[in-house]
């Protein structure tokens, strides 16, 4: 198929494989229908750079999914780091506070000065995905509804100087709508209508997340599990394709 490079770069795949061969194997057969990978914690507390150096092997874009939480120093040091490692988004927890926010936007921009490279975009993480309404009355005992306190927490970001935030498809409208079309939004927690749901709770399709306004949206198992990765990822494609059309 004729890869559509508008819906490719909103693609984020991650990799959440437990072994590199396997990290490797994706990146080699989806690097043409997928903007940036995605490493997490669990291939990169594995693997570390090795896995790094492999996607920017294939001149792809990768998102170092850490999500960074400490005092502000030390989230401005591991910043700095983390662009000189190369990672062109990364993400840290908005419940850091605000001034460690800013820490990492001063250690990454003050980094990629120093490199004469573009900043990476830098997304807070608002609420998990795996967060319910029923976790955050009755374990973390917060008296907010669940996007309302997500869609604080954005606030927060920006203000910060953040690119955007990573929040689920239920709060990309209002987020666009008070923040602006350029405050970025990545939604994790995407599953087509013929996937599972697994352990996310708040989830929509990768064509109904566009539609509300998302710019990246975060493919996983969907993809990565399926027995034919590439005709998983056509039929995502076709299913985004076919919404743009209508919208239009």
């Amino acid at each position: 198929m004729n890869i559509d490079s508008n819906i490719k770069e909103k693609i984020v795949l991650a990799l959440d494989v437990e072994k590199i061969e396997e990290a490797k194997e994706l990146v080699s057969e989806l690097a043409p229908y997928t903007g940036t990978f995605k490493v997490g914690l669990q291939l990169f507390m594995g693997y570390g750079l090795e896995v790094v150096n492999y996607i920017l092997s294939k001149n792809a874009n990768f998102f170092l999914d850490v999500k960074l939480h400490d005092i502000p120093n030390t989230v401005k040091k591991a910043s700095e780091n983390i662009v000189l490692n190369g990672a062109n988004f990364f993400n840290i927890h908005c419940t850091g506070g605000l001034e460690m926010m800013k820490a990492a936007r001063e250690g990454a921009d003050s980094m990629a000065a120093k490199l004469n490279k573009k900043p990476p975009v830098i997304l807070g993480v608002t609420m998990l995905t795996s967060i319910s309404q029923d976790v955050l009355d009755n374990q973390f005992e917060i008296n907010k509804n669940v996007s309302d306190f997500a869609i604080k927490l954005a606030h927060l970001a920006k203000e910060a100087g953040l690119d955007g935030v990573v929040a689920s498809p239920m709060e990309v409208e209002t987020i666009k709508k008070e923040l602006g079309a350029d405050f970025k939004v990545l939604c994790p927690g995407i599953r087509p209508k013929w996937s599972l749901v697994d352990d996310q709770k708040r989830i929509a399709t990768p064509s109904a997340t566009i539609k509300r306004g998302a710019d990246y949206i975060v493919l996983g198992r969907a993809v990565t599990k399926a027995e034919n990765r590439i005709e998983a990822m056509e039929k995502i494609y076709e299913e985004i394709k076919e919404e743009l059309c209508l919208q239009h």
